[in-house]
């Protein structure tokens, strides 16, 4: 099959586990040099040692994105190395679940750096090398996806903030698709349903407990099903603008 993404450059956050770096393996099975950013070093360095050793070339960016400054000059160091930048990724997050009146507060404030500021930090600093990248790439497009979620669409009591992050999410990707589409960068989001990920794995003590009941008896996505539809919608022709997908898994009624 022929490496659809060769001669490009990708950026993933969150690449140290789950989608993130099942997307980071995709992206470079298609042939895309990928910059890995998180803040995990040695995971992201076991993941670059990976995809060099199945042919692919890699860097691994170590980063904090709620801070605005590691996350503009992690976007400058990759383009200073790799000399492009043709995709990126968003998909670094944080959830934290609970009725809002026994919700610590520095959960939710989390949350607004992980899920909202942080995926600005590093948009505002990746979009004129997108711009310039849509003007000189052979593909004659560049691509940023936002990873948002299910909580982007449907509001249910327990995720209160949450919601409020993925909802911003989309609105902003929305938005940012209109004032773009005319140069050649495409603004994509998908939006995964239950995922078999780390994500959860954080939650207090009796929440973590009342999600297990929840997803009792389902089966989840695996982060490659998340990694397939971002592969899809970067891999598509210049026409082509896949502007989001959603993704359920099969037994999720929400």
């Amino acid at each position: 099959m022929t490496a659809r993404l060769q001669n490009t450059v990708a950026l993933v956050t969150g690449a140290s586990s789950g989608i993130g770096e099942a997307t980071a393996r995709g992206l470079a099975a298609e042939g895309a040099t990928v910059a890995v950013l998180g803040r995990r070093r040695a995971r992201l360095e076991a993941l670059a040692d990976t995809l060099r050793a199945d042919g692919g070339t890699a860097l691994v960016v170590e980063a904090d994105i709620t801070d605005k400054q590691q996350a503009a000059s992690a976007l400058e160091s990759v383009v200073a190395e790799l000399g492009r930048l043709d995709t990126v990724v968003n998909n670094a997050g944080f959830m934290g679940v609970g009725q809002a009146v026994d919700s610590p507060l520095e959960e939710w404030e989390h949350m607004l750096e992980v899920n909202v500021q942080g995926l600005l930090y590093v948009t505002h600093a990746a979009l004129p090398h997108l711009l310039r990248a849509a003007e000189d790439s052979p593909r004659g497009v560049a691509d940023l996806v936002n990873i948002s979620s299910t909580a982007g669409r449907v509001a249910r009591p327990g995720t209160a903030v949450y919601n409020l992050t993925k909802f911003g999410v989309n609105g902003f990707t929305e938005a940012l698709r209109q004032e773009l589409s005319q140069k050649r960068v495409r603004v994509s989001v998908v939006e995964p349903g239950t995922v078999e990920t780390e994500l959860s794995t954080h939650l207090r003590d009796g929440v973590r407990q009342a999600v297990e009941r929840q997803i009792a008896g389902m089966e989840p996505l695996r982060p490659e099903d998340i990694a397939d539809a971002v592969s899809y919608i970067v891999t598509r022709d210049r026409r082509v603008a896949v502007n989001e997908i959603l993704v359920r898994a099969g037994e999720q009624t929400w």
